[in-house]
């Protein structure tokens, strides 16, 4: 079996935060993507209550772009998740939902990226997301 890892780091090798994102499961009873959302990891905690330990991660969910992937990409679209009161919309999850590691690509758009923009910062400068179904095999079995 392969294992990954999933980080949350706010410095990472001395070059800015690392923050991976995953799929987690959020509805078992549905296929593919419509049973999962795409959350960026903020930070890894557990915490006991009654003798019994919680593993935990706080998250930022994306929201999904549209009922079905992009007709051009065959890609899901997505974008981080606010609040009404445009606060990212973050939540605590069980560990046991993350699913596994999720690879998102920059929606660009027709202008250069400015250079000054490091890749660490990625998520927090673009506003849409393509959800990468081609990063491996295993992605692009369960991003149907």
């Amino acid at each position: 079996m392969r294992q990954e890892y999933i980080r949350a780091a706010p410095t990472w090798r001395q070059n800015g935060p690392r923050y991976d994102c995953a799929f987690v499961i959020t509805d078992p009873e549905l296929q593919g993507m419509r049973g999962m959302d795409i959350a960026r990891m903020f930070c890894f905690f557990s915490f006991k209550s009654e003798g019994i330990c919680y593993p935990c991660a706080l998250v930022q969910w994306f929201d999904r772009v549209g009922d079905g992937p992009d007709e051009s990409t065959g890609m899901w679209m997505v974008r981080p998740g606010f609040t009404g009161d445009h606060q990212r919309n973050l939540a605590v999850i069980h560990v046991d939902t993350i699913f596994r590691a999720a690879h998102l690509i920059p929606i660009y758009g027709r202008d250069f990226v400015p250079r000054e923009i490091a890749p660490c910062h990625s998520y927090d400068v673009f506003n849409g997301f393509y959800v990468n179904k081609f990063v491996d095999h295993h992605a692009f079995e369960i991003t149907y």
